[in-house]
């Protein structure tokens, strides 16, 4: 990314350029500090690991189902990952504060003096957020996922990380909610507000697929095809649907849509006032 060219005077009169590094280290210090920081990545850790032995114990203990299409149906991995559902909910939320939470307290004013390019700081945010992101959430589904199959083998129902598209879908859960945090601190960037940027982030990706289903079927299949969360969770699944999109192309269409609500965030902040 290009260099600041703005300037920052230190109390002591020495004048220090202000560098897209120094801006990542700043962002880097806000982040690790919120409390709200702790509580929300703790909380995606609970959520994932904790239904990672709920969902496989319950499932073993009453194996095998009633319904034979139920068993032909059964997916190991996905039990083992049910917790991305509730983290991304902790992620979101998360991203979401990381920004608003400035514009709340009015801290945006002092970071925005420091870094008048405004720009930077908006990357500097997404790179920190993500990196961290993924740094708990890679390792925390890899859990989660050994410990699944550690109980599903007691009824010899476990898979393992060299079937087809397990891995894919193990670390496409952490993708999956990287980006689901990235999109609510571009919603938090564009509209200055928590509670807005928590219920538009909400609704894109648990009302809206809601609503679509009351809608007719001729309708409402080529939408939902195309929903943030039917082509972002598509990742996060080892047999996909067929007729919608490739895992891949659908996580990239995810990527798109987080990325546009930036774009677009960043037009915005560059016009106006904090």
């Amino acid at each position: 990314m290009s260099t600041a060219t703005a300037t920052a005077t230190r109390s002591g009169g020495t004048r220090q350029n202000v560098t897209q590094a120094r801006v990542l280290l700043s962002e880097w210090t806000k982040l690790r500090s919120l409390r709200s920081t702790v509580f929300a990545l703790l909380a995606a850790v609970v959520f994932i690991l904790g239904l990672a032995v709920l969902v496989p114990s319950v499932t073993v203990a009453h194996w095998p189902p009633h319904d034979p299409s139920e068993a032909a149906r059964f997916d190991p991995t996905t039990r083992s990952l049910a917790g991305i559902f509730l983290a991304q909910l902790a992620i979101g939320v998360l991203g979401v504060l990381f920004i608003t939470g400035e514009y709340a307290t009015g801290m945006i004013r002092a970071t925005f003096a420091a870094v008048p390019a405004r720009l930077p700081v908006l990357w500097a945010k997404v790179a920190v957020f993500a990196t961290t992101t993924l740094v708990v959430t890679v390792p925390t589904v890899l859990g989660a996922f050994l410990i699944g199959q550690s109980i599903l083998k007691g009824k010899n129902l476990q898979a393992s990380l060299g079937d087809a598209g397990v891995l894919r879908a193990v670390i496409g859960s952490a993708l999956y909610l990287t980006v689901v945090g990235v999109l609510g601190l571009g919603l938090g960037a564009l509209l200055r507000n928590t509670a807005a940027a928590i219920s538009t982030l909400f609704g894109v990706l648990f009302v809206i697929p809601i609503i679509v289903r009351f809608l007719p079927s001729s309708w409402a299949d080529p939408i939902t095809k195309y929903l943030p969360n039917t082509v972002g969770e598509a990742i996060t699944t080892v047999h996909p649907d067929p007729t919608a999109l490739s895992p891949w192309a659908g996580f990239g269409l995810f990527c798109a849509y987080a990325a546009v609500v930036l774009a677009v965030a960043a037009v915005l902040l560059r016009r106006r006032d904090a």
